[in-house]
């Protein structure tokens, strides 16, 4: 009953998470050097920014642990699916943040943002998924 195709995509957005953090940190120093980007505002940026790599770490620990579990991918427990489902709302709202709400919204993030959304979106139905074929 364990999702193959979830898994694979949990490890790859591990890996494209990584890339989008150091991607958007780059930006973040880029954008407050090119453009006279408020004080007040950069703190901020760079903290969410910290908020969301945790919330990613902890999204992902949940999901790929349970999927995985000490015994393979026998473990089918649908709580930490579901904790991670949770968790990614935040997740998502973050990105959205970074999407549309951040000081400079520049293509790169358009695109990075994006990406990401697309992948919390098919995550969260394959979780659906198979936290129904879980307790079904």
């Amino acid at each position: 009953l364990s999702s193959v195709p979830l898994q694979i995509l949990l490890y790859v957005n591990g890996f494209y998470y990584v890339f989008y953090f150091l991607a958007t940190l780059a930006m973040i120093v880029y954008k407050s050097q090119v453009f006279s980007y408020p004080d007040d505002f950069l703190a901020p940026d760079l903290a969410l920014l910290c908020v969301m790599a945790a919330l990613e770490a902890l999204r992902l620990y949940l999901a790929l642990r349970f999927l995985r579990g000490s015994k393979g991918n026998l473990t089918e427990e649908e709580a930490p699916l579901g904790l991670s489902l949770v968790v990614t709302v935040g997740s998502v709202i973050l990105s959205v943040y970074f999407l549309t709400w951040q000081t400079y919204v520049l293509r790169a993030d358009v695109i990075l943002n994006a990406v990401l959304l697309f992948t919390y979106g098919l995550e969260s139905v394959l979780q659906v998924l198979a936290i129904a074929a879980f307790v079904g």
